[in-house]
């Protein structure tokens, strides 16, 4: 029996960290004013294998992470989904986002955007459907930062909005 419970243990363990298999579904995305450039710099963290499916769902063409053939196709996909799933807006104006580019690590991908310039923003408004086009149970923790004050809230799907006064 005890070495039932630690094969058990050891299968749960080795399967947790493969790509096919987590229970959650769940991503980030920080929006944070850099009051140098006056621009909202956002990073947005997600599993590999979740962006990669909602990225090609309903596409033609199938491309991947970590094959460096798709590095091009994958860069316009993302900025296409990205641009499309994040939305932001500041006192009351709809700020033009644009796609710097993303980072793959071992089991997550971070995107990375960045808005037009804006001064002294105080009311922040956010909408966020990243992997909802793939999840009906999608969780996205979103952050506002400015000025050093960090605001966080939890968006589970349908749930997209996100708004905030500093």
């Amino acid at each position: 029996m005890k070495k039932l419970s630690l094969l058990l243990i050891l299968f749960l363990t080795i399967t947790s960290f493969t790509k096919e298999v987590h229970p959650f579904h769940v991503g980030s995305v920080e929006f944070n004013f850099n009051k140098k450039s006056q621009t909202f710099e956002i990073s947005e963290k997600f599993f590999i294998d979740d962006l990669e499916n909602a990225v090609n769902k309903g596409n033609s063409k199938i491309v991947r992470f970590q094959d460096a053939k798709f590095k091009n196709e994958m860069n316009e996909a993302l900025k296409n989904y990205a641009l499309k799933n994040v939305k932001l807006k500041a006192d009351g104006k709809i700020l033009k986002l644009n796609y710097i580019g993303y980072q793959e690590e071992n089991e997550s991908v971070n995107i990375f955007l960045e808005s037009e310039k804006i001064t002294n923003p105080s009311k922040i408004e956010t909408a966020v459907s990243m992997l909802y086009n793939l999840y009906d149970d999608q969780m996205n923790i979103i952050h506002l930062v400015l000025n050093g004050t960090r605001k966080s809230q939890k968006l589970t799907y349908p749930d997209q909005y996100f708004k905030n006064q500093f």
